[in-house]
């Protein structure tokens, strides 16, 4: 097996269903993948002072040196953060599937469009994965016979459909052209344009580094 695949998880991480449900999530995805796909959960990230732009910029350093992102969609509105690292990662042409277990329907879309606004769907190489979470939760607590059980059975199906989601998207064609140079420009531009210290964060050789292995992998 070569490189793994390192993947970005963007979503809500504000209290300890939120924390614990990506933790188990992105457990899973390494385990029913062999390791071929690993997640970075922002919330394990070390950062060096508590300023917030210290923050901010760690995790979109995150999203560049990543193959692809994973994105939670779930709630009423979607968590803003998540869909500024949404469009920082397609600006980038980062590969990514959207997941949604949120049952409610929500967004000003067509019946048949997304739930959520409109503003955030379209996007070339993206899988979209909705489900709903409560039946699936319902199946898993009739057909185990114990939580934790439950737990485990919910989990690893999720992961197995984010990893089909993974492959799928992973062979769709990039939008950015074969040009290594103009590739190079687009993730200068990606480090320069958020300001506030980002630029800092990587020189030169780590972005032509950083490319270099994406190609490998497939994943520009």
């Amino acid at each position: 097996m070569g490189d793994p695949f390192k993947i970005y998880f963007a979503g809500d991480l504000f209290n300890h269903k939120d924390l614990f449900g990506n933790l188990l999530l992105a457990d899973a995805i390494t385990e029913q993948s062999s390791g071929r796909f690993i997640c970075t959960l922002p919330q394990n990230l070390e950062h060096s002072s508590g300023r917030s732009v210290d923050i901010r910029n760690q995790d979109l350093l995150q999203i560049i040196l990543s193959d692809l992102v994973l994105l939670n969609f779930d709630g009423s509105e979607l968590d803003s953060g998540t869909v500024v690292e949404f469009i920082f990662a397609k600006a980038l042409d980062v590969p990514a599937v959207i997941l949604r277990t949120d049952f409610r329907s929500s967004g000003d879309q067509d019946r048949d469009g997304d739930p959520w606004n409109l503003m955030c769907s379209g996007y070339p190489r993206t899988e979209v994965i909705t489900l709903n979470g409560m039946a699936r939760y319902q199946e898993a607590i009739r057909s185990e016979s114990t939580g934790r059980e439950a737990l485990e059975s919910f989990y690893s199906r999720l992961a197995a459909e984010v990893i089909q989601g993974f492959e799928s998207v992973l062979i769709k064609p990039s939008v950015l052209v074969s040009d290594k140079v103009q590739i190079l420009e687009r993730y200068r531009w990606a480090l320069s344009f958020p300001g506030s210290g980002l630029k800092e964060l990587m020189s030169e050789e780590e972005v032509k580094r950083i490319l270099m292995e994406k190609r490998k992998k497939g994943s520009i």
